[in-house]
């Protein structure tokens, strides 16, 4: 794999077109000794997926990338695909290369359901190169037409058949939430079609990531239960989280997409009630973050100031 150089002056060019609002002190992963009492998430639970920054994965590669994450202070990755068109002909092997390289985990990544049903033993082989405890996706179980009750069995179905798989390879096959998970079935509105899927998986089979974000919008289309309330009652099923703020909107989902601690979601009310400190895998996620200002740092400074927003998380 080329190995294109790229110093400081140019990356800082690259990823925002001018002075970036972050600096090298900002920067500076923190150490164990100033973590405060009371933190939320710790330092080594705290990890990103990839598509926040997807536009610097695609014009730098995972070597520059993985490079600025670490020195942010991330420990864990979620993939979301392993192609650069900056590293073309990249493998997975090499990246796994690049993760060691950096001091980087690779804690999940996402995958379309489609290509579980057709490539299963590949994406599993993938994942295991990887070292991925967990490897999953953030597809809806089925499509808009199917959300009945029978609909979402079947998809449950689906998942026990590929979670055994994984845990045959001595993985963790997981699901992604968006908000429509939590609607009620076109067939019977008095159930939720969260509720189906959870009893209809296998819990040692298929595990959930809970984007928080997605959550409390599912909340505000179909009202009737709090976030917290399904991770309380289901710990064990919830070794993921994507840490995704949202403000207040008059907007039809309810929040707008935001830098993490830049929104209305009570985060230190979601993670002081869930408990279990430290079991859970919290990974920052901001869909429009490729649209952040230049002025601002671009998608490495939202990168930046959500680690530290998620960093300084107290309880």
């Amino acid at each position: 794999m080329a190995r294109p150089e790229i110093n400081r002056r140019r990356f800082l060019g690259a990823v925002a077109g001018t002075t970036m609002a972050v600096t090298a002190a900002g920067l500076a992963a923190p150490s164990a000794a100033t973590a405060a009492k009371g933190m939320l998430v710790p330092p080594g639970k705290i990890g990103i997926q990839l598509f926040t920054i997807r536009n610097l994965v695609s014009t730098l590669g995972f070597r520059v990338v993985f490079e600025e994450l670490a020195r942010i202070g991330y420990q864990n990755v979620e993939f979301a695909g392993y192609s650069s068109p900056a590293e073309p002909g990249i493998t997975v092997p090499q990246i796994k290369q690049l993760l060691d390289d950096n001091g980087l985990t690779g804690i999940g990544s996402h995958v379309g359901l489609n290509a579980f049903r057709t490539n299963l033993e590949l994406e599993l082989d993938r994942a295991e190169i990887l070292g991925l405890p967990f490897v999953g996706t953030a597809n809806e179980p089925v499509t808009a037409a199917n959300r009945t009750v029978a609909g979402y069995q079947a998809a449950a179905a689906e998942f026990n058949a590929f979670g055994a798989a994984a845990q045959a390879r001595g993985l963790r096959w997981y699901q992604h939430n968006h908000q429509n998970e939590f609607r009620m079935a076109a067939d019977d509105p008095s159930v939720r079609l969260y509720d189906v899927l959870l009893a209809e998986t296998d819990p040692k089979l298929v595990f959930l990531e809970m984007d928080i974000y997605w959550a409390y919008v599912g909340q505000h289309i179909a009202p009737g239960f709090d976030p917290i309330d399904y991770v309380v009652a289901n710990r064990l099923r919830y070794p993921l989280f994507h840490a995704k703020d949202g403000r207040r909107s008059a907007a039809a989902n309810g929040y707008d997409i935001v830098e993490f601690g830049a929104g209305n979601i009570d985060f230190q009310r979601f993670y002081s009630t869930i408990g279990s400190r430290g079991r859970h895998y919290s990974l920052y996620e901001q869909d429009n973050a490729p649209n952040t200002s230049p002025d601002a740092g671009g998608a490495l400074g939202a990168a930046e100031r959500s680690f530290d927003a998620i960093h300084g998380l107290r309880g």
